[in-house]
């Protein structure tokens, strides 16, 4: 198993994805139009200081899984300290998965093998990251708390695919990115990314 070859997916309202795609980029300090991260969240990311310089808070987030844990709770009903009140009022079918590889969005990468911000929490990049991807597979073989933390911004032509819930949602993101034009992931409908455990 190789970091840069690990599929990874970050998940975004489908209101923020106009943004990315008119910026060509997903970006660290992008100020989203629907912000599902609660104030508690940020702040934890913004005090976890990386031993490559900056902060989680500086790096783009992906998941290692389309069932990752935190996303789970986000389309379950947003319970808990991570989640804003937009959260908590968002339809899980109003969300987009953009996919792509860790060694597309670029050769900086961190792999954290839990939630980024908890205390006890891992870090590591290159040869070291690749060993603590391999020793987390071995623990939670579906990766479902681990991150990939990319060097800021990565640009929207790293994602090959964007999934969404329904033809609906679909036909509205192809129709997007027929708008803006630039990059043009594929856009397919994976249903079961947006059910509820």
């Amino acid at each position: 198993m190789l970091l840069n070859t690990q599929r990874v997916y970050h998940v975004t309202h489908l209101r923020n994805l106009e943004a990315i795609v008119i910026d060509e980029a997903i970006r660290s300090d992008a100020a989203p139009e629907v912000d599902v991260s609660s104030s508690t969240t940020r702040e934890l990311r913004r005090s976890v200081e990386l031993a490559t310089g900056g902060t989680v808070a500086d790096r783009v987030p992906f998941q290692l899984s389309p069932n990752a844990s935190r996303w789970n709770e986000l389309r379950s009903g947003a319970a808990g300290v991570h989640w804003s009140d937009a959260a908590r009022t968002a339809n899980p079918l109003e969300f987009v998965i953009l996919v792509t590889s860790a060694g597309a969005v670029g050769p900086d990468v961190i792999f954290a093998n839990g939630d980024a911000a908890a205390p006890a929490t891992r870090f590591a990049a290159g040869d070291d990251g690749t060993a603590l991807l391999r020793a987390t597979f071995a623990l939670d073989p579906e990766l479902l708390d681990a991150e990939l933390l990319a060097a800021a911004p990565v640009p929207f032509s790293a994602i090959t695919l964007v999934g969404v819930a329904n033809e609906p949602v679909r036909d509205q993101v192809r129709q997007l990115l027929a708008d803006v034009g630039g990059a043009a992931p594929k856009v397919a409908v994976y249903p079961p990314w947006f059910q509820a455990d």
